[in-house]
């Protein structure tokens, strides 16, 4: 299976802005994020998200809960081995564990960075684009970033989600996605937080790899156009793709050698080589479709360190081994520790 890419050719690189915060710590924190092999964990979903998953292993949705379940995932031993970091929601990342310690100096004491969500979710796009988004949360940013900062976060997420089918991704939705996500990063390098750049082309539908390239392709060009003219250091962001895949109905499902092909080259068509590094999201696959995806994605190479930044494919395992249990906490962190060593290159 052939795929190709017609996008414009990489851009040449450009020095940081001078005076900028993006300067050797912010691109030093950012290359910690992505080497070694290890992966970022996403554990930012919202309370009313994380309280519906809660519900669905049948413990009760409270605040507390919650927190216990977070305390789980972070308090693991010989995490940090494996993971760089844990992506917080606002909630979380004020709360504390047990001991009393914020979950920011808990991750520290632990050898992870506190990361955090900024973006405020999506909203239906205005215009004839039924059923596009546009993710929100902009307004206050900045004070919010030197909040974040002051609470202990060094790097930021924020999630852009479009959409495959005819005529879309449309270019409304790209322009408007794009110019979103170049804004908040250059919001967060300005205020001291390394961005996470998530611009989330969904897997939903039969399509074929080649649809989901071309889609994947037009949205990162489209991003990193946008990512320029907002002066955005490349050195001192991760970006958080899709991998190219197949669609979630598709007859002809791409094996992890045709996902590789078609996502790597996807990348060096679009992305300055300056990048600090790729942390793919999960996309809904299963935890063994990603990791073997993963898997063959590193085999295939590129300019970047290439990684994982998984949520569920990570997580659920051990909330249904934890279900609540006091008793079985110990048991939830063996899920998510067998989850995480799927993806981490064996040394």
């Amino acid at each position: 299976m052939s795929t190709t890419i017609a996008t414009s050719p990489a851009r040449p690189g450009s020095p940081a802005r001078p005076g900028s915060p993006a300067t050797t710590d912010l691109r030093a924190t950012a290359a910690s994020l992505v080497t070694g092999g290890r992966g970022i964990l996403a554990a930012d979903e919202s309370p009313g998200t994380m309280s519906r998953r809660l519900e669905g292993v049948g413990v009760e949705p409270t605040e507390e809960h919650r927190r216990a379940y977070r305390e789980l995932l972070v308090t693991g031993e010989g995490l940090a081995g494996r993971i760089s970091g844990v992506i917080l929601c606002d909630e979380t990342l004020r709360q504390q564990l047990a001991d009393g310690r914020p979950f920011p100096r808990a991750l520290a004491d632990a050898g992870l960075q506190a990361g955090i969500k900024v973006d405020t979710g999506t909203t239906a796009l205005d215009g004839p684009d039924d059923g596009e988004t546009l993710t929100e949360g902009l307004d206050g940013l900045a004070e919010r970033v030197a909040e974040y900062v002051a609470l202990g976060a060094t790097f930021a997420k924020w999630r852009a989600v479009l959409h495959l089918g005819a005529g879309r991704p449309s270019v409304r939705a790209l322009d408007a996605n794009a110019e979103a996500l170049a804004r908040y990063a250059r919001v967060c390098q300005d205020g001291g937080l390394v961005p996470i750049v998530e611009p989330e082309v969904l897997s939903a539908g039969g399509h074929r790899l080649e649809v989901c390239a071309a889609g994947t392709a037009r949205t990162l060009a489209t991003l990193g156009r946008a990512l320029d003219a907002a002066g955005v250091d490349p050195a001192a962001m991760v970006l958080k793709p899709n991998m190219v895949t197949s669609g979630e109905g598709s007859r002809q499902p791409a094996d992890p050698y045709e996902v590789a092909r078609a996502t790597v080259d996807t990348l060096r068509a679009t992305m300055r080589p300056e990048l600090a590094g790729v942390a793919f999201l999960s996309g809904g696959q299963s935890s063994e479709t990603a990791a073997a995806n993963l898997a063959a994605i590193r085999r295939r190479g590129g300019p970047w360190p290439l990684t994982f930044s998984f949520g569920r494919a990570l997580v659920s395992p051990a909330l249904a081994a934890w279900a609540g249990d006091p008793g079985r906490v110990d048991a939830g962190r063996s899920a998510l520790r067998r989850e995480v060593d799927r993806n981490v290159p064996a040394a």
